[in-house]
This record gives C-alpha cells, sequence and structure tokens, in this order.
C-alpha cells in the first residue's frame, strides 16, 4: 500500500498510533511498538490496519475494537490487557504513511484539527444558506447559538433569550394584524366604488349582499293596448 495511516516510529522503533491524542491531554498520544507483538497480534493488527476499517477510522482504536485475532480476542482488549498501550509525546512520535513522508505528530494533529473545525464552519454556513428566505425566528436563534442555552443581557440566571424570540413573535403578529385591516379597508372601497360605478342604491348597497343589477338605458317600452 502506497500510502498507510496510524503507523509511524519513535526514534527507530516502530509504532502503530492507536490514539492520535489522549482524551484531556493533547500533547500525549497511544501507541504499541510493533516489533515487540507477538506473531499472532502483530499479523491480525496489521491486516486490520490496512484494511477500509482501519484506513477510514480517524483513530486506529475504533478499528481494532472492531478487528479480532485469530483466537477471536477483540485487538484492543487484547493490547490493553497486557499492557501493551503505551502513553508518550505527540511531539516524539514520527508519522510515516509512506517511504517519502515523514511528520511529528502533534504537527499532524494540529492540521487536522484546523482542518476539522474549516469543515464544520462550511457545514454551518451551507446550513444557513439553505434556510434564507421565510425562517423561523427561533430555529434561526438556536443555530446561531449552537443550540445551548443563550441568556440575555442583565436578565436572572435561567431566563433564556427564548423570551426575546416571543416578543418578536408578537411584534410580527401585530403588524399583520395592521396589515390585514388596511386590506379589508382597501376591499371595501373598492367594493363601493364598483356600486357606484353600476349604479346600486346605497340603501341595497347596506341592506343587501346581492350583486348589484345595472340599470338598463334607454327609454321604457310603451305598453300593448288589447280590444
Amino acid at each position: 500500500m502506497s500510502f498507510l495511516r496510524h503507523v509511524g516510529k519513535i526514534g527507530d522503533r516502530k509504532v502503530a498510533i492507536i490514539f492520535r491524542e489522549v482524551p484531556g491531554e493533547q500533547h500525549m498520544c497511544l501507541v504499541t511498538y510493533t516489533e515487540t507483538l507477538n506473531q499472532h497480534i502483530h499479523d491480525a493488527m496489521m491486516k486490520a490496519i490496512e484494511s477500509q476499517i482501519g484506513q477510514s477510522a480517524e483513530n486506529l482504536a475504533d478499528a481494532l475494537n472492531r478487528s479480532y485475532t485469530k483466537e477471536g480476542k477483540v485487538i484492543l482488549q487484547v493490547l490493553h490487557k497486557e499492557g501493551l498501550l503505551k502513553k508518550v509525546q505527540t511531539s516524539q512520535v514520527v508519522v510515516t504513511p509512506n517511504s517519502t513522508t515523514k511528520i511529528k505528530l502533534d504537527e499532524l494533529n494540529k492540521m487536522l484539527d484546523e482542518m476539522q473545525q474549516g469543515e464544520t464552519a462550511i457545514k454551518k454556513l451551507a446550513e444557513m444558506d439553505s434556510s434564507l428566505g421565510m425562517q423561523i425566528p427561533s430555529d434561526v436563534a438556536r443555530r446561531m447559538r449552537g443550540d445551548q442555552p443563550l441568556t440575555i443581557p442583565n436578565a436572572p440566571d435561567g431566563v433564556l433569550a427564548d423570551n426575546a424570540i416571543a416578543n418578536n413573535l408578537l411584534s410580527q403578529a401585530r403588524k399583520m394584524e395592521v396589515e390585514a385591516k388596511g386590506l379589508l379597508a382597501e376591499s371595501a372601497r373598492l367594493q363601493q366604488e364598483a356600486n357606484n360605478m353600476m349604479g346600486v342604491p346605497i340603501a341595497t348597497q347596506t341592506t343587501t349582499s346581492e350583486a348589484p343589477v345595472a340599470k338598463k338605458r334607454g327609454r321604457p317600452a310603451k305598453a300593448t293596448v288589447t280590444a
């Protein structure tokens, strides 16, 4: 394989990098010295590293927790029980994914963390772009604060910004009510103007909802007298 993740060296000794960073101790990592492993563990672990699962795993531990020795034992558990996991400083580990590439693990971790932060920012921007237009104020507020409680300045503890969101909704409702009243008034004016043009008497306009009938123009027809 031309490019292999999770492998490196400490000095001249080959290691497999189980955890790139120890939780709570970013300057430390967990490794195992591959040359000290028994063959039944070594071969199974190298197979796991070279597998698609191993190469796609962010930390080798994830793949080893799903891989087994010939005896059917979980590789990660075997390494732990036999004391083969060693905590060392990331600056001491040189990552060697191929024969021509070398980089210190602490530098690699920094690069990967920056890339991850950039991807997170891109996802948030894409989410905001996809919801442009009609938006629910509470949804926008929650996305902007990262789903974390947001307190109102100078407000008692526990008072959430949802109060401000509610006030905003009430303000929008009042504006819509004013606009609705304006539309009703305009509708009444147009109806009155149409009735006037069609010659509907005022009394009829106010007492009936039937459609107005236009007056017939011209002289009335003479009555026919029969013998």
